[in-house]
């Protein structure tokens, strides 16, 4: 028998969110985010619950030749555009829309030679400071860009710091309203927390949304709110089984470090997870988990291929019961990927794309 570890990718879910996701925004297409293989979860199996997106975006040409090639002929774009001049002829030839944050990818727009001119996305630094052009720079790029033949049409897009927060989008919305006024082309402004948070705002939600975090089932203002309060659901199953019992009497330390001392008797189940798996080593003692579909917590540190977990609440637990480390137990209950997150000091989407390669995954369609 192969180790019990199991991942599952639940396709219902991943419908059920996206159609979340459109309510949030109903007047706005939807671009579905599948950067980093799909926030972990693999493109190729999400595809079938993301299908219903208006477009699908993403950050490389191998992950978008994985989209064409899966039969998607709708639009695709490159979230941060291209890295050098022949990463055009790809756009070229698959139909990409791409991102221009820099002069040096309007230098590669200009000497392109192509019969099909591109849809762009020009990109706002809005106040985050990572990609695009500032404010004062941005009306000099849409020029030049709009005088290239290269070019067709022009969209503007900008990225909010803070949607997940009390500052809020306010201040960045100004500042793209200022920037792009009275020019014209398509608008794309809010992530998963923009789109959740302020989407009564017509302005906020414009033209297309980029969900990302949210369409995978994770809370994008944990612990704020948790994807109940939000109507999201998990995408991703973590699951294992208890491959040892220990019964344990008051003094007795678990694991590496002997981090964990028992208060007294306690019976504790070993589970077949560990930092290897991809579950966090910076998970500790009082982290939830799920068994038999109880809640009950990990005691004693993570090791490489291990964890313990305090069987108390779940006395009927033995060799073979499952453990949900995220996701949805057989029961239905759930545990959001946002609590163990949140025990190692980290979010959902780290935990979703560390999922180790040796973790067989299945899809739940």
């Amino acid at each position: 028998m192969p180790r019990p570890i199991q991942a599952t990718i639940h396709t219902a879910a991943l419908r059920h969110n996206l159609d979340r996701m459109r309510r949030a925004a109903p007047d706005a297409k939807v671009w579905a985010v599948v950067k980093a293989n799909a926030y972990g979860h693999g493109i190729e199996r999400v595809f079938d619950g993301l299908r219903g997106a208006d477009g699908f975006a993403l950050l490389d040409l191998a992950e978008a030749q994985r989209v064409r090639a899966l039969g998607w002929r709708g639009p695709v774009l490159l979230l941060e555009g291209v890295f050098e001049a022949r990463d055009l002829e790809l756009c070229s030839r698959l139909g990409l829309w791409h991102t221009v944050h820099c002069d040096e990818q309007i230098d590669m727009l200009a000497t392109h030679k192509t019969h099909v001119p591109h849809r762009v996305f020009l990109k706002l630094n809005s106040g985050m400071n990572r990609l695009g052009f500032t404010p004062q720079r941005l009306r000099a790029a849409w020029t030049r860009l709009a005088a290239l033949p290269q070019v067709d049409e022009i969209s503007f897009v900008t990225h909010f710091s803070d949607a997940d927060t009390a500052d809020g989008i306010d201040a960045q919305l100004a500042v793209f309203n200022e920037a792009t006024r009275d020019l014209p082309g398509e608008r794309s402004l809010s992530n998963s927390a923009a789109s959740l948070r302020h989407g009564g705002d017509a302005a906020v939600r414009a033209d297309w949304i980029r969900p990302g975090i949210a369409v995978y089932g994770s809370s994008p203002d944990h612990p704020q709110h948790d994807i109940a309060h939000w109507d999201l659901r998990p995408t991703m199953t973590l699951a294992t089984r208890i491959i040892a019992v220990q019964h344990l009497q008051r003094g007795d330390t678990v694991g590496y470090g002997s981090s964990f001392v028992a208060p007294g008797p306690l019976r504790i189940g070993v589970a077949a997870c560990g930092y290897a798996d991809g579950y966090p080593r910076h998970c500790g003692t009082g982290t939830p988990v799920l068994v038999q579909g109880v809640r009950t917590r990990l005691v004693g540190r993570v090791s490489m291929d291990m964890i313990a977990v305090d069987l108390s609440p779940a006395p009927q637990a033995g060799f073979g019961s499952e453990v949900t480390l995220w996701g949805r137990a057989a029961n239905g209950a759930v545990l959001p990927i946002d609590e163990p997150a949140q025990s190692a000091g980290t979010l959902g989407y780290e935990l979703m794309c560390a999922l180790a390669q040796r973790v067989p995954v299945s899809v739940d369609r």
